[in-house]
C-alpha cells in the first residue's frame, strides 16, 4: 500500500548516503591533519630530555644535584659526538617534590617540549604523580631518583627503566649488617619515615629484611612518621620514645632537613642508637645540617664515594670541573651522571630511530655491561634495574666517608 512517498525513497536515500560519505571523508581528512599536526618527537638534533625534580623546596638539593650529574654527562657525550644529531638537551623543570606539580610539568615536556624521554625525576611521591602519563604516552621513565618498589613491578613496565638498588635493597642491608655485625635482634629496630610512597616503600622493605631475619610480628617493631616536606618531627620522635621499647637502631626514611632534626632531638634528651638513613637523604646535605651531631650516622649509597678510585668516578670528575669548575662532587650529582653515561651506551650501541620508542628499546637492548663502577650492570626487558649493589657511608670529622659494614662503630 503506497503512502505517496515510496517512490521518492530511493533517491532519498542514496541523497542521505552521499552526505553521510562526505561527512565522513572530511572527518577521515580532518582526523588525518590533527594527527599529523600532533608533536612528535623526531631525530632532529637535538634529542631533547625532560626532567621534573625538585629545584626548591626542602628537597632541593637532591634535584639540583641530580640535574647537575646530568648536564655533566650530556656534556661529555655532547663533546665526543661526531654526529650532531645524537647531541642531548636537558629540559629541566621545578616541582619542589610535590606530586601535585609533577603531573601537569611531565605534560608539559612531553606535549609542548616534546622530549624523548623522561630521566632523573627525584623522588617517590611525585614518581607516582608521573607513572600514568608514562605509560599513558609511551615514553620512557629512566633512572628515577627513587628505590620506590613501585617502579619495580613484576612483570615490568615496559617504559619504566631504573639504574639504582631499591630502597628493600638498602634497608636489608642495614638490617643484615646490625643483625650479623653487632648482634642486634630484629626487634631493636625502630623506624623513622615520611608519611607517603617514599616512606612506605623503605619501611616495607625493611620489614620484610626483619621478618627474614626471625621478626615474629611487624607490631613488635616501633614505627614513627612526619608529613612530607614539614619538619614536624616532634610527634615521630614522641611516638618512639612512649613504646618503651629502647631501640637500638633506628632506620629513617625521609628528607635530610626533617631527619637532621630528628637526630638532633633525639641525642639532645640522650638517646643514642644507630642513626641509618637510605640514599634518597642526601648524605652531604644531611651531614652539613647536623654538624657535630651527625658523627656515626650511617647512610646506605646507590652509588660509590665519590672519592673512590674506580674508573668511572674519575671521569666523573673530570667532567664535572670541564662542565662547571665550581661544582662539588655529591653521590646525587653522581648518580645523575651514571645515569646520563648509560644513556650514551646505549644509544651508541642503538642502530635505529632515537625516538621515544627508541630510547626504551636501546636501554632494554643492553643486556650485560661494564661501566667501571666495579659491579655487574644489566639491562633487558625482563630486567629492568641496572645495579643492585648497595655501598655504606658513615660521618665521620664532619665528612661522609666509606664504610665496610664489619667496621660498623
Amino acid at each position: 500500500m503506497s503512502d505517496g512517498l515510496s517512490k521518492d525513497r530511493p533517491q532519498f536515500s542514496r541523497g542521505i548516503r552521499l552526505v553521510c560519505a562526505t561527512v565522513v571523508s572530511l572527518l577521515v581528512v580532518t582526523m588525518g591533519v590533527a594527527e599529523e599536526t600532533q608533536p612528535q618527537p623526531s631525530s632532529d638534533h637535538p634529542i631533547r630530555l625532560g626532567m621534573s625534580t625538585a629545584l626548591s623546596g626542602p628537597a632541593a638539593d637532591l634535584g639540583i644535584n641530580m640535574r647537575l650529574g646530568v648536564e655533566a654527562g650530556i656534556d661529555r657525550l655532547n663533546r665526543s659526538n661526531k654526529t650532531p644529531e645524537q647531541d642531548l638537551e636537558l629540559v629541566a623543570m621545578d616541582d619542589g617534590y610535590e606530586p601535585r606539580r609533577t603531573a601537569p610539568n611531565i605534560r608539559k615536556l612531553i606535549e609542548e617540549e616534546n622530549v624523548s624521554g623522561i630521566i632523573g625525576n627525584v623522588g617517590t611521591p611525585t614518581a607516582i604523580a608521573a607513572l600514568p602519563i608514562m605509560n599513558e604516552q609511551k615514553v620512557p621513565f629512566f633512572a628515577a631518583y627513587t628505590g620506590a618498589g613501585i617502579l619495580r613491578k613484576n612483570p615490568p613496565d615496559p617504559y619504566v627503566i631504573n639504574y639504582r638498588a631499591s630502597y628493600a635493597e638498602e634497608t636489608a642491608a642495614m638490617v643484615e649488617a646490625l643483625i650479623k655485625y653487632r648482634g642486634l635482634r630484629p626487634e631493636e629496630f625502630a623506624f623513622f619515615t615520611q608519611r607517603d610512597g617514599y616512606g612506605d616503600s623503605g619501611f616495607e622493605g625493611g620489614i620484610d629484611a626483619l621478618l627474614a631475619n626471625g621478626l615474629k610480628n611487624e607490631t613488635d617493631v616501633v614505627h614513627a612518621r612526619y608529613e612530607r616536606n614539614t619538619m614536624a618531627v616532634e610527634n615521630g620522635l614522641a611516638d618512639i620514645l612512649s613504646a618503651g621499647r629502647d631501640p637500638k637502631a633506628i632506620i629513617m626514611v625521609g628528607a635530610y632537613s626533617p631527619c637532621a632534626k630528628f637526630i638532633r632531638l633525639a641525642k639532645g634528651i640522650g638517646l643514642h642508637p644507630y642513626f641509618l638513613n637510605v640514599s634518597f637523604v642526601g648524605a652531604e646535605s644531611l651531614q652539613r645540617e647536623l654538624g657535630d651531631l651527625g658523627e656515626g650516622t650511617i647512610i646506605t649509597q646507590v652509588v660509590p664515594h665519590y672519592e673512590s678510585d674506580l674508573p668511572l668516578v674519575r671521569e666523573y670528575h673530570r667532567d664535572l670541573t670541564d662542565y662547571d669548575p665550581s661544582a662539588k662532587p655529591s653521590f646525587g650529582s653522581l648518580e645523575g651522571y651514571i645515569a646520563a653515561r648509560i644513556l650514551g651506551v646505549a644509544l651508541a650501541e642503538y642502530n635505529g630511530p632515537i625516538d621515544r620508542e627508541g630510547i626504551a628499546r636501546a636501554l632494554l637492548d643492553l643486556g650485560d655491561f661494564d661501566l667501571g663502577l666495579g659491579v655487574p650492570l644489566r639491562l633487558a626487558p625482563d630486567h629492568t634495574q641496572a645495579c643492585h649493589h648497595v655501598w655504606a657511608s658513615v660521618i665521620r670529622d664532619n665528612r661522609v666517608q666509606p664504610l665496610n659494614w664489619e667496621d660498623i662503630p
